[in-house]
């Protein structure tokens, strides 16, 4: 038996023990039947000031206003959304969501990453004010930042304020799903500090260089919000009829550094699982809940890191079509996959491996790259 599988059953074993000694329910809160609403919990957005419930709402996958009012009802006051959601729905589902609390909810929303001129980004948020019914976006974010250079365009900078002085947009933001410790650390390291948080992919996976840069950007006033906590949410029956998205949430905010979590949920199940997290701490058992569903989706899972492109010559950006992936696969949301893997350039997605007799990239974490752009190809082109 190999080293690997021999710590992988152990880890399993003991779960078994110590899951054995509860409620399996319990340890899961897979939530069923009558509910109760947690009392809401909330941090402060760094230096913006804004109390946000510890536990969000993430609405990129949510197709129904009636979920997310019922979150906001029960006292979650933040919600994440942006305009390539749903084809562009997203922020109309959001609109109906908030109508008539419209005060009583922070509302984050994103540019698109290919809007890139102070025209096109100014028209990308005058189309979701309209979009969202709203006079006013509380967080604005430059979306799917991968390195430092986006943060310090000086044409993006005049497009934001000139917003934020018409009073369309309070507060700055960046997204990151790739290269998030190089991106958080830049936003530090602005001697402006022009931005006010980061939306970062923070989960149990995640390096050590990811959270320290967390703990530098919560230290200079920058609020954190984290995204993709439940490391892709992948279906797997190695934990039985337990779920790892409580245990994967609460992993995320028991760092201190982190303001909330936005999760995306799709439905009542979907909310009623991930609020109950609210003011809850993690356990020894969500430790190791954690470690089995990690081992369990290693194969399948992508850092992100971007490391891997460093070693393919055709410059195939591998984490942006492993995300296009994710986003099939894991999120079941082929629209959303598709959009996302259209945003990549042509030379650039997995149709850059045609022609290809061998793989020469290399993924630090053990993944089948060619496997996976292969799949990419047969899912998404």
């Amino acid at each position: 038996m190999k080293r690997r599988d021999f710590l992988r059953l152990g880890v399993l074993g003991a779960t078994g023990a110590i899951l054995g000694r509860v409620d399996p329910a319990g340890a899961a809160k897979k939530v069923s039947g009558p509910f109760t609403f947690p009392a809401p919990v909330y941090r402060t957005l760094g230096r913006t000031g804004l109390k946000i419930t510890v536990v969000s709402f993430g609405a990129m996958l949510t197709p129904e206003p009636e979920v997310i009012r019922t979150a906001l009802d029960h006292g979650v006051n933040y919600i994440d959304t942006a305009r390539v959601y749903m084809g562009g729905r997203n922020e109309e589902v959001v609109a109906k969501a908030i109508k008539g609390i419209r005060n009583k909810v922070h509302v984050a929303t994103k540019i698109r990453s290919r809007s890139r001129t102070k025209e096109a980004m100014i028209e990308d948020v005058e189309t979701s004010l309209r979009a969202l019914e709203t006079d006013h976006i509380d967080v604005i974010q430059l979306h799917s930042l991968t390195g430092r250079e986006r943060i310090f365009e000086p044409e993006m900078r005049e497009a934001l304020l000139r917003l934020r002085r018409q009073g369309k947009v309070r507060f700055f933001g960046v997204t990151t799903h790739t290269n998030e410790a190089e991106v958080v650390n830049a936003l530090v390291d602005d001697p402006d500090r022009f931005f006010d948080m980061a939306l970062v992919k923070y989960n149990f996976r995640s390096g050590e260089d990811v959270k320290k840069a967390i703990a530098r950007a919560a230290q200079a006033g920058i609020g954190i919000v984290a995204m993709k906590t439940q490391a892709g949410g992948y279906t797997t029956d190695a934990l039985g009829p337990i779920s790892p998205h409580q245990a994967a949430l609460k992993w995320a905010l028991s760092d201190r550094n982190v303001t909330a979590a936005v999760p995306g949920m799709r439905d009542m199940a979907e909310l009623r699982e991930d609020i109950a997290v609210m003011g809850m701490r993690l356990t020894l058992a969500d430790s190791l809940i954690l470690r089995c569903y990690g081992a369990a989706v290693a194969s399948r899972y992508c850092h992100m890191c971007g490391k891997c492109e460093e070693t393919c010559p055709r410059g195939v950006r591998i984490s942006e079509v492993n995300r296009s992936l994710m986003y099939a696969e894991a999120y079941r949301s082929p629209e959303l996959a598709r959009a996302t893997y259209g945003g990549i350039p042509p030379q650039a997605s997995a149709a850059g491996c045609n022609g290809c007799t061998r793989c020469t990239a290399r993924c630090v974490n053990g993944l089948d790259i060619a496997g996976k752009m292969e799949r990419a190809r047969r899912l998404l082109a």
